[in-house]
């Protein structure tokens, strides 16, 4: 990683030898690790650690990985990183769950430690290139400010989880144009996160409670737009 400064991750499963094997790949790639064997141990460290990503497992004891998502979106330092699950649950309910509470990926096991790697890295360098010059929208009594990861409302602060406050910002930079759900999928989970269409839903929903509904615009059978008045 040459002179930057290493990536932080935080591995969070309670199988001991899970979170040994992934911190080894992890470290030998140069990233900075810190591991915890269940959800309330993960938050705690994740105050002090200001992960840049977290790998989760849903089945923990004391809290599930859900629970655990919900609780480090509400960190307001944690607005930026990135979750992903990494877990033996397939079942669909359970990635609609994850994705639900703000993860960014789900991963089912096994999966090879290298493969994985490499796609961290995937993750960390889309962000890099999604970078826009254009870092202030303001709309009405709505101002998007991807510098600091914050909206305002009328004055009124609110911090969004990442992947509410990309889609936000990316139908607001683009005004009155309509996207379908496939283009959003693309343009903000990307081509290598396999997403449910329903997922794209449901963060326009909790924008919408937090903006209120005059912004943002379903157009039937079609997609989604940002409007402007």
């Amino acid at each position: 990683m040459g002179n930057k400064p290493a990536h932080k991750v935080l591995v969070v499963d309670d199988e001991e030898p899970i979170q040994e094997l992934l911190k080894y790949n992890l470290e030998k790639d140069g990233y900075e690790v810190k591991t915890a064997g269940d959800g309330a141990r993960a938050v705690e460290i994740a105050k002090k650690f200001h992960p840049d990503l977290v790998l989760l497992d849903i089945m923990m004891p004391k809290m599930d990985g859900v629970e655990t998502c919900r609780l480090l979106r509400e960190i307001p330092e944690l607005q930026k990183t990135f979750i992903v699950f990494l877990t033996a649950r397939s079942e669909e309910y359970s990635e609609v769950a994850a994705f639900d509470v703000g993860a960014d990926d789900y991963i089912t096991k096994p999966i090879k430690p290298r493969a994985l790697v490499s796609r961290i890295g995937a993750l960390f360098r889309r962000e890099v290139k999604k970078t826009s010059p254009l870092s202030s929208i303001s709309v009405g009594d709505l101002t998007i400010d991807r510098t600091s990861y914050t909206i305002k409302v009328d004055g009124r602060e609110i911090n969004l989880p990442k992947k509410e406050f990309e889609l936000l910002y990316f139908l607001a930079k683009n005004p009155n144009k309509v996207f379908s759900r496939e283009d959003l999928l693309q343009n903000i989970w990307g081509s290598d996160v396999y997403v449910l269409a329903r997922t794209v839903d449901v963060h326009i929903r909790k924008v919408r409670e937090k903006i209120g509904e005059d912004y943002i615009t379903t157009v039937k059978g079609v997609g989604y737009k940002f409007s402007l008045n």
